[in-house]
C-alpha cells in the first residue's frame, strides 16, 4: 500500500440527540494525518436544524451548543453540508477512517445522513476506504495489556472509556470537549498513545480495519479468540468459523468452542432455535467491516485459554464443527429464522440496511444533484426504490419547498407538524416530550444551563404552536 493509501482520517461529529436514524449532525470535524500521525489536510463545518428534528435538550446542555447556534440562517442547510463533507471525505480517499465509538455511533449518523441526501451511504468501506474506532481499541487494549493506558473509573469501581474522561487521564489537555475538531484531536492523542505503547496491537488493529485482512484471517485460523464489549465490559471466546451468513457475505458466522458440538446434533430444530438465543450463545457472528477484536489463539490472553479445554481438543472440535455439514447447515438455518424474526421498520430511517441502490437508481441519484432544483421532484419519480422517493421528496421539500406544487407543500407541511406533535409511541424525540424535558431539567441546572434551556424552551414552544395551529 502506498503512503496515501494509508493515511488516517480521524472524524467525529456533534448531533440533536442520540438516536443515530432520527436526530442529524450538527457539527462535522475531521483531521486526515500520515501514519506517524503528522497533520496532512483539516476540514470542520455546522450545519442549521432541520425542520423535522427536534433538538435533545439534553445533548445541546453537553454541548453548548444554544438554539439560535443552530438555527442559525448563514450556516449551511443540512443538505450542503453533507455535500460537503462527502466531497472533502472522497478527497481524502482511500484512507482508514477513525473516530471515538464511531462504529456505533458515527458511522451510523454519517451513513444517515448520506443516505437521507441520496448518496450511497458506505462512503467509509468502500473504494479502498475501511474504518475502526478508537474505543474499541483502547477497550481491547484495557483487557489484553491494562498497564498501556490509565482508564479512569466511575463511582461503582467501571471503567469509563468515554474519551472527554479517558483523554485528560492520560495527558491531553481536553478543555474543548464536545466540540469536533477537540474530540479529533483527542481521538489522534489517544491512538498515538496506543502506536507508541503497544505498536503491535496497534498495528494489529489498523491491519483488521480491512475486510479482506478480517476474512483472509477468520478462514485461515482453526482456532481463534473473538472479543467484544457490553456495557463496557469485555467478554471472550475461543472460536472457529462456520461461513459467511448467505444473506450478508460481510457477517461472518463463528462457534464458540466452549460448547460440545455433539450437544447440539441431538436437538431438534425448535430446541437449536432456543439454544442459539441462550448465553452463552453457541453461535456469533463477525462482522468483517467493522474492526472486529480478533486474536491468534497464541496471543489470547491466558485467563481465556485456562477457561477452556486443552487446544487439542478445541481443534477436535472444531474439526468435528466443520466436517459436519448437516449441523452446519442447521445452525445457519436456526440463526437466518431468529434473524427474520424482526419485523421490518415502518420508518424509511430504518430501513437503511434493506437492500442497495440498483446501478439504475444510483445513476439518477447522481444526476439528482446535478440539475435544477425545479426539475428534481421529477427525476425522484422515475427511481424505482420506494425508500429513496420518500427521501428524495423529502429533500426538495426541506430545500427548496416553492419547486413544489402548492398543494403538495400543503401536504408536507402538515405531515411535519404531526411528526412533530405525534402523541404516538414514536423512535424520534417530539415537541411535548421535548417540553417535558426541559421543564424537568431546569430544576437542577446552573446559571449558564438556565438561560440556555429556557432559550430553548421558547423556541420549542413557538415551534408547538405553530405545528398545533396547521393541525387544527
Amino acid at each position: 500500500m502506498t503512503q496515501r493509501e494509508t493515511s488516517f482520517v480521524f472524524y467525529d461529529t456533534e448531533t440533536t440527540g442520540t438516536e443515530t436514524a432520527f436526530d442529524q449532525i450538527l457539527q462535522f470535524g475531521a483531521i486526515r494525518t500520515d501514519r506517524e500521525f503528522n497533520e496532512i489536510d483539516r476540514f470542520e463545518i455546522r450545519s442549521r436544524l432541520l425542520p423535522y428534528i427536534v433538538p435533545s435538550p439534553g445533548a445541546m446542555c453537553v454541548t453548548n451548543v444554544t438554539i439560535e447556534q443552530i438555527t442559525d440562517p448563514t450556516l449551511p442547510s443540512h443538505y450542503e453540508m453533507v455535500r460537503q463533507i462527502r466531497a472533502k471525505l472522497l478527497e481524502w480517499s482511500p484512507a482508514v477512517f477513525i473516530g471515538h465509538n464511531s462504529i456505533r455511533f458515527d458511522e451510523n449518523l454519517l451513513r444517515q445522513a448520506l443516505y437521507k441526501t441520496l448518496h450511497n451511504p458506505y462512503l467509509t468501506n468502500m473504494n479502498g476506504n475501511c474504518r475502526t474506532d478508537s474505543m474499541r481499541m483502547i477497550q481491547a487494549i484495557a483487557r489484553f495489556v491494562p498497564d498501556a493506558l490509565d482508564v479512569p473509573r466511575n463511582y461503582r469501581g467501571n471503567q469509563v472509556f468515554k474519551l472527554d474522561q479517558l483523554a485528560p487521564a492520560n495527558g491531553f489537555d481536553h478543555d474543548d470537549a464536545h466540540d469536533a475538531i477537540a474530540d479529533v484531536k483527542a481521538t489522534i492523542y489517544m491512538c498515538r498513545l496506543m502506536a507508541e505503547r503497544v505498536p503491535n496491537y496497534w498495528s494489529g488493529f489498523i491491519h483488521f480495519a480491512q475486510k479482506a485482512a478480517v476474512t483472509d484471517f477468520v478462514y485461515e485460523e482453526e482456532v481463534f479468540s473473538l472479543t467484544d464489549f457490553y456495557f463496557s465490559k469485555p467478554y471472550s471466546w475461543i472460536v472457529t468459523t462456520l461461513d459467511a451468513n448467505s444473506g450478508n457475505k460481510s457477517e461472518i458466522l463463528v462457534f464458540d468452542l466452549s460448547n460440545n458440538p455433539d450437544d447440539l446434533t441431538v436437538m431438534s430444530d425448535e430446541e437449536l432455535m432456543v439454544r442459539l438465543e441462550t448465553r452463552p450463545k453457541p453461535v456469533r457472528s463477525v462482522r468483517a467491516n467493522a474492526c472486529p477484536i480478533i486474536l491468534p489463539y497464541d496471543d489470547t490472553p491466558e485467563d481465556v485459554r485456562d477457561a477452556l479445554l486443552p487446544i487439542d481438543n478445541l481443534r477436535q472440535r472444531a474439526a468435528r464443527i466443520k466436517k459436519d455439514s448437516e449441523l452446519s447447515k442447521r445452525l445457519f438455518k436456526a440463526f437466518s429464522q431468529i434473524h427474520e424474526l424482526k419485523e421490518p421498520s415502518i420508518h424509511v430511517e430504518n430501513q437503511i440496511y434493506d437492500g442497495f441502490a440498483s446501478d439504475d437508481d444510483q445513476a439518477l441519484m447522481d444526476r439528482f444533484h446535478d440539475i435544477d432544483w425545479s426539475q428534481r421532484s421529477a427525476l425522484i419519480e422515475q427511481i424505482s426504490d420506494k425508500r429513496l422517493r420518500t427521501l428524495g421528496q423529502r429533500l426538495v421539500y426541506v430545500e427548496a419547498p416553492d419547486a413544489m406544487l402548492k398543494s403538495t407543500r400543503a401536504e408536507y407541511d402538515v405531515a411535519t407538524a404531526r411528526r412533530l406533535m405525534s402523541d404516538d409511541e414514536v423512535p424520534w424525540l417530539t415537541l411535548p416530550k421535548a417540553l417535558e424535558q426541559v421543564g424537568d431539567m431546569l430544576n437542577g441546572v446552573d446559571d449558564s444551563k438556565r438561560v440556555l434551556l429556557s432559550d430553548l424552551r421558547g423556541y420549542l414552544t413557538q415551534c408547538a404552536e405553530d405545528a398545533s395551529s396547521l393541525l387544527a
